[in-house]
């Protein structure tokens, strides 16, 4: 029952730095008793290479990636050391050799996926070859000591309280989606521009979508999710936010575009409708559901004649009324698409989580948040 709740995800994601720091913890135990109990030379390389593999990263992608390019680059790298200092060539001539391979690795992984192994090859071949003088004691042992920390950093991510860059990822899309929700419905009903708390959820929208971009490799090593469809889902939250800010920043030039908006009958109940459908898709992202959202189109041919006829006092046509119902059908549209690429990803719905949603509360919460978005009285722009 523990062990269940120790695995559980979102116990996992909402406790990951104290996690992370009993992996850590752990890990550099055992590498340290290690090094104790057998006599390994060179040992802190071990224990360097144990923390470096682990570091800051608290899930099992951005581990398994980093441990991949430490052991590649480190084995590459030694076996080029030891063929170096295996040659009857003198200590200048090893040196050279040296900085040929590393000039030509550092070519190849520049601006490249693969840049730390091209650091921890250019780090390994000159531990090995040291100042030149062939000491294959010395290169063996610091290579060893650094496969066996990385080894360890690996070993624990995978086995004490796993976390999933792709469980992070969900997380952080359910939650900029529900910001998305209450960002717009405070625009349907707001009767001024922007306020604070408005603000600070633009913010932290903005701030997780960094976040996610940069768990895109990571998620997929996990194998749940290649690389384009993160970057989709990263394209789709950045357009909503997008078009939301937009009109939470719309502004009237005249009184006549606001009345007429005003005088949209079942406008605001479509825009209300779909800050409610976003809640839902979050709700069905977080709990690990198969998403089944099916998000509305915006229905703007009853409008159109107030929008398309709109003139001023003046008699000058008014074009803030169909670019302000574009918008919201372009909000429509895509949180629409949102919901038919995240219905079509087999790999992101998670049995454990559903199971375990409501020991967390997150059935209530959701149902609460619905209510109270249906609860809200229309308001004017």
């Amino acid at each position: 029952m523990l062990l269940g709740r120790l695995r559980d995800p979102y116990t996992n994601y909402r406790y990951r730095r104290l996690f992370h720091v009993l992996r850590v913890s752990l890990a550099l135990t055992v590498t340290f008793a290690i090094v104790h109990l057998f006599p390994m030379q060179h040992s802190g390389w071990a224990l360097v290479s144990t923390v470096m593999v682990m570091g800051n990263l608290p899930h099992i992608g951005g581990v398994l990636d980093k441990g991949r390019q430490r052991l590649v680059g480190t084995l590459v790298g030694a076996g080029i050391g030891l063929m170096l200092i295996s040659l009857p060539i003198p200590g200048w001539g090893v040196q050279v050799g040296a900085l040929i391979a590393i000039a030509i690795a550092t070519w190849v992984v520049f601006s490249s996926r693969q840049a730390y192994a091209g650091l921890m090859f250019a780090i390994s071949l000159l531990l090995v070859i040291g100042n030149g003088a062939p000491d294959f004691s010395v290169a063996l042992w610091r290579s060893a000591d650094v496969l066996i920390g990385t080894l360890i950093g690996i070993a624990a991510t995978l086995v004490v309280l796993p976390h999933k860059a792709t469980d992070v990822m969900r997380f952080m899309l359910a939650d900029n989606l529900d910001r998305l929700a209450r960002l717009y419905h405070a625009h349907t009903s707001a009767t001024a521009a922007p306020g604070v708390d408005t603000r600070e959820l633009l913010k932290a929208t903005t701030s997780l979508l960094v976040k996610q971009r940069g768990l895109t490799d990571a998620v997929h090593r996990e194998g749940r999710l290649t690389r384009q469809e993160v970057d989709e889902l990263v394209s789709y939250q950045r357009r909503m936010l997008s078009t939301i800010e937009l009109l939470l920043e719309s502004h009237w030039t005249t009184r006549e575009g606001h009345d007429r908006i005003d005088a949209m009958q079942g406008l605001r109940d479509q825009q209300h409708t779909l800050a409610r459908d976003l809640s839902t898709l979050a709700f069905h992202v977080r709990t690990g559901q198969t998403v089944s959202a099916d998000i509305r189109p915006f229905e703007l041919q009853g409008f159109a004649d107030l929008a398309s006829g709109a003139r001023g006092a003046d008699g000058r046509m008014l074009f803030s009324p169909s670019g302000y119902l574009w918008l919201n059908r372009e909000l429509a549209r895509v949180a629409s698409s949102t919901a038919v690429r995240l219905a079509s990803l087999e790999r992101l719905p998670s049995k454990r989580l559903r199971l375990r949603a409501g020991r967390h509360g997150l059935h209530e919460a959701s149902h609460l948040d619905s209510k109270e978005g249906s609860q809200h009285e229309p308001g004017p722009h």
